[in-house]
């Protein structure tokens, strides 16, 4: 009744539903530790970027020093920085379409940087919805098994009917095995994302108010 035993006995339906949650879960852990790892570093790097932005008294040497940054923070600012230096290039500057214009550009990098935080966090989701129900249905084939079992052997007696259905539960507890570090992964990690495009979003307008004052003095 060891787990190796239960998988050895199974069918070979069984044994595919088994291997393909077993991988499930493999690939849910992974996709778990990688975005833990990179969410936990982009909080703790955004807060050094803003941070040193709102202590910086020139803004071009800061940009060459941290605009290139791969931080979603950097992005946001690169793009805000950009469509300031192109909407004030002109000789006269249309001051309510430069606002209307940073806005745009600094919140569509807010978006692009989020979906790029939640890229593979709709797997988690999936194999959270799917994967009970990938072992009910290795379970229901178990079963079914032994039923076939009972009716070969002529006997209803728990030593034919066990192993089947052991193997069935198996299938179930797999599944759930996998879907549930997948549907807490998946929340947790939304609300971690959540969080950092709401701050994103926060240093956006700050910026773009600041802009938005630089553009009084302009002409």
């Amino acid at each position: 009744m060891s787990p190796v035993a239960l998988f050895m006995q199974a069918d070979i339906v069984v044994k595919a539903v088994m291997l393909g949650l077993i991988l499930a879960s493999i690939w849910t852990w992974a996709i778990i530790i990688s975005h833990a790892w990179r969410i936990r570093q982009v909080k703790r790097e955004t807060e050094r970027f803003e941070k040193e932005f709102w202590e910086a008294e020139d803004i071009d040497r800061f940009y060459e020093k941290h605009g290139k940054a791969d931080l979603p923070s950097a992005k946001v600012f690169a793009a805000g920085l950009a469509e300031w230096r192109r909407s004030t290039a002109a000789k006269v500057v249309d001051r309510e379409g430069a606002r209307s214009r940073l806005a745009i550009a600094m919140h569509a990098a807010v978006t692009i940087e989020t979906d790029r935080l939640a890229e593979r966090l709709n797997i988690l989701a999936t194999i959270g919805s799917v994967a009970p129900f990938v072992g009910l249905f290795g379970t229901v084939w178990g079963i079914m098994r032994s039923f076939n079992d009972i009716a070969g052997a002529n006997n209803t007696s728990l030593a034919v009917v066990a192993p089947g259905i052991a193997e069935a539960l198996f299938a179930t507890a797999i599944g759930l095995f996998a879907a549930i570090p997948a549907v807490i992964a998946y929340n947790r990690m939304s609300y971690g994302i959540n969080r950092i495009e709401a701050r994103l979003s926060r240093f956006a307008d700050a910026f773009h108010a600041a802009l938005s004052r630089e553009l009084e003095n302009e002409g």
